[in-house]
């Protein structure tokens, strides 16, 4: 089967390397079903069907589709052929919790991600290969170059670990980029203690401009630069705790009603 572009395609082409994938799953009992996203020709998937879960794969590929029925007759009737940012992931196991893994397509593992906090409620572990960069911006910590939007988004929610790094040589064809394993292990208080929409907002205008002071990006909330005047108002986004950005929040809640 060749790579095709369209769906950023790079197949695992090391048996161990999908096996350790597979294993780092590890909240045995806090669910009953995972769930793979862009399965492929299924080198991860060999390793999964023989987990103790339901599983099922989300694959857009037909061609792909064709081949893991061929190579995986157990799984007939659960590889969906949809796109997987289109779907409602709640029907997929009736509402119950599951585990998503996968060596997401790099074009969208942004988007996976995004779509992954949309149900968060029924995802407590994710467990995924990236592009490395991608990886280590997901679970950075503040104060270092790569913590951004999605460090702090993600982190609101889940506790992350880098798990290993995979070259360029383990794919096929090998990406033009050095891939990144990582395990995101669900909070548990869901409750941020103010409203997500409005939390996100301020993450991203302020890393909108992450040279400059809070001060400064934070006047497209609140007008009156009289209130704006304490320490934290001189830090920049990178040097700023995910608590941090919930008092922020809380902050321009509280002076834009």
């Amino acid at each position: 089967m060749k790579a095709k572009k369209s769906y950023g395609q790079h197949f695992l082409n090391q048996p161990t390397i999908a096996s350790e994938i597979a294993h780092s799953l590890s909240l045995k009992d806090a669910y009953k079903h995972i769930l793979e996203v862009g399965p492929g020709t299924g080198n991860l998937t060999k390793h999964l069907v023989n987990l103790p879960f339901e599983l099922k794969v989300v694959e857009a590929d037909r061609d792909m589709v064709f081949a893991l029925a061929s190579n995986y007759p157990q799984l007939m009737h659960s590889i969906i052929k949809r796109d997987f940012l289109k779907l409602e992931l709640d029907t997929l196991f009736e509402n119950q919790p599951f585990g998503l893994i996968g060596n997401f397509p790099y074009n969208i593992s942004s988007q996976i991600l995004f779509k992954m906090l949309d149900y968060k409620e029924l995802i407590p572990e994710m467990v995924g290969m990236f592009q490395k960069e991608v990886a280590e911006r997901v679970v950075a910590k503040p104060g270092s170059k790569t913590y951004g939007v999605i460090s702090v988004l993600i982190q609101a929610y889940y506790d992350g670990e880098y798990l290993f790094d995979v070259d360029k040589s383990c794919f096929t064809p090998p990406p033009k980029v050095q891939s990144g394993v990582i395990r995101l292990i669900r909070k548990e208080n869901l409750d941020l203690g103010c409203e997500y929409r409005l939390f996100r907002q301020v993450v991203k205008q302020t890393f909108s401009q992450r040279r400059k002071m809070l001060r400064n990006t934070l006047k497209a909330f609140v007008s009156d630069s009289s209130l704006l005047t304490d320490e934290i108002f001189q830090k920049r986004p990178e040097q700023l705790s995910v608590e941090d950005f919930i008092n922020l929040t809380l902050f321009v809640k509280k002076h834009t009603d």
